[in-house]
């Protein structure tokens, strides 16, 4: 068996998202012997294929900031499906005003229609860009609009976690030259993540691809590594 030849070994994630089943037991030796200890206990929330149904109907969106190797700060607008944890990246720009973040609305909109995506509840914070123009459009096809608390994250968290991964994972280790390479960089994280990045609520599944039946030939299990983004992002893809 052949396994990824990076710094790092690849994750038990990325071994799911290849065909490869790793036992509850064996994450136990792992961490017992790392020396950590089970987590605390958390209380039952229960109802979850309820709750399951309901965040289909879900979008949240928000402003995230990058800075350029000039100094010039872009505003990135992105929007994540709670249902299946697609994001999109609606654009960036130097002036977030009324009239750019509306448009990006609106092509948000005719996407999820072609899409044939159905969203019922749109969530976002209180940020000046998001105006009252900004709601009416969601409002005209029929969504309602929720703003989260002053200085509360936690209540448009999935949004917020999406921010933080793309900040860790690629804007961190990546030096912008300017707004055409950063558009061109998120991108192509857009599409690892929605085509490859593994996801715990998805059970190690990526948005747009399920997960692949389980290996039982590792005699013949062949990985190679494919980089993305300059070598920024690795993905593990099984060799034919």
């Amino acid at each position: 068996m052949s396994l990824p030849t990076d710094r790092t070994r690849a994750p038990i994630s990325e071994l799911a998202a290849l065909g490869i089943v790793v036992a509850p037991s064996t994450v136990w030796h792992i961490l017992k012997d790392a020396g950590i200890g089970p987590a605390p206990r958390r209380d039952a929330l229960g109802g979850r294929s309820s709750c399951d149904r309901r965040r289909r109907g879900i979008l949240s969106l928000d402003f995230f900031t990058a800075d350029l190797l000039d100094g010039t700060k872009v505003y990135v607008l992105a929007v994540i499906e709670h249902g299946n944890r697609r994001v999109q990246v609606l654009g960036a720009t130097e002036h977030p005003v009324q009239s750019w973040v509306v448009q990006q609305t609106r092509n948000l909109l005719m996407g999820l229609e072609d899409a044939g995506t159905e969203a019922k509840f749109v969530l976002h914070d209180r940020d000046a860009s998001f105006t009252l123009a900004f709601d009416a459009v969601f409002q005209a096809a029929g969504m309602r609009v929720i703003r989260s608390a002053v200085q509360a994250p936690r209540m448009n968290s999935i949004i917020e976690r999406w921010n933080g991964s793309c900040r860790r994972e690629l804007l961190d280790r990546t030096l912008i030259w300017n707004l055409r390479h950063l558009i061109m960089v998120l991108r192509e994280y857009e599409d690892f993540y929605n085509s490859h990045r593994p996801h715990r609520a998805l059970d190690q599944a990526a948005p747009l691809r399920p997960l692949p039946e389980g290996i039982t030939d590792l005699d013949h299990f062949r990985v190679r590594r494919h980089d993305r983004a300059g070598g920024v992002i690795h993905e593990y893809r099984l060799v034919a």
